[in-house]
């Protein structure tokens, strides 16, 4: 008993206390963080076109993972034969949520965008909750101090719509506006599949632009391995996930799934292999919608793999 660390404090069954992000500290004061990984939540919904609901996303992600609360003995993996996520080094922090304005896109992601920034001076790494996806627009901004970053996408859909109807930070826009930024290297677009938000010039203008897009179907072809060789080595990697990347079976509550679908196993082999090919110094994880799925398997999905994934980063990183 004495290796789990259960013999003294509470016992902390997921169903008791408060629900923050893996049940780790809440820390409200954002001039104050002392973390390796800080978690904040983007609960904007209002770039959709089609499904609202994402800004409930935070708060049921935040729910879910409280499942996976590994603060005794860390999370052992007998696959890998190591324990992520250690009690006595794991230092991860929630700071709550980026004040969102309503009907105001710009404000909101103003303070998403300044919440970011205060994770990155002091030292953390960012793990923001979303929200939909143009929430990651105001997290790439963040990063224009910083070194240089290559950006993985999991996603069905392509997001480089650049302007459409005068809307250019809706969650059809965030791929196009990073690849704008002089200090994103290039960008990894994985799952990209059936019929999209993007039009074919979308998908011209985004390889013209450095990208390299692969569909579900053509990573399984390649295999993670594959897949791996074709991001390049060394890099700094900010990795933003669409939950609908997953296939709807298992990730249903989403304001637009696609069929045809990553398992949970395939993405968390490549986010796996990202942790040892580079620096992982950002991620976000968007569209996350719990209203739509009442099974909660969703919200399940997105805590599993993000403890799974910040275990690893944490793990590898240089």
């Amino acid at each position: 008993m004495s290796s789990h660390g259960y013999e003294t404090g509470r016992l902390n069954l997921p169903f008791v206390g408060i629900a923050t992000f893996g049940k780790y500290p809440y820390q409200p004061d954002w001039d104050a963080i002392e973390a390796d990984v800080a978690v904040l939540g983007a609960p904007f919904d209002f770039g959709t076109q089609f499904r609202p609901g994402a800004r409930f996303g935070p708060r049921g992600i935040r729910e879910a993972s409280t499942l996976f609360s590994f603060g005794h003995g860390g999370a052992y993996d007998h696959e890998d034969d190591i324990t992520y996520l250690p009690a006595e080094t794991t230092r991860i922090v929630d700071l709550g949520d980026a004040d969102i304005i309503h009907t105001d896109t710009e404000q909101s992601h103003a303070n998403i965008e300044f919440g970011v920034r205060k994770i990155l001076k002091a030292g953390a790494i960012p793990v923001v909750l979303g929200g939909d996806h143009s929430v990651n627009i105001p997290c790439i901004n963040a990063f224009s101090e910083e070194e240089p970053v290559h950006l993985v996408q999991i996603d069905a859909h392509l997001d480089f719509v650049d302007e459409r109807h005068g809307v250019r930070s809706g969650h059809g826009n965030p791929m196009r506006r990073a690849a704008e930024k002089p200090y994103v290297t290039g960008l990894s677009q994985i799952g990209i599949r059936n019929v999209s938000s993007t039009a074919r010039e979308g998908y011209e203008d985004a390889r013209a632009m450095g990208s390299d897009v692969l569909s579900v179907r053509q990573f399984r072809k390649l295999g993670v391995e594959g897949v791996l060789e074709r991001i390049p080595a060394g890099k700094r990697y900010y990795v933003t996930i669409d939950i609908d990347g997953f296939d709807p079976s298992i990730a249903p509550g989403t304001g637009t799934p696609s069929h045809g679908g990553f398992t949970y196993y395939e993405g968390l082999e490549l986010l796996d292999g990202l942790t040892r090919r580079g620096s992982v110094v950002g991620v976000d994880l968007v569209e996350v919608a719990p209203d739509y799925d009442h099974s909660g398997s969703t919200t399940t999905l997105a805590a599993q793999l993000l403890l799974n994934f910040i275990g690893r980063i944490l793990h590898h990183r240089k």
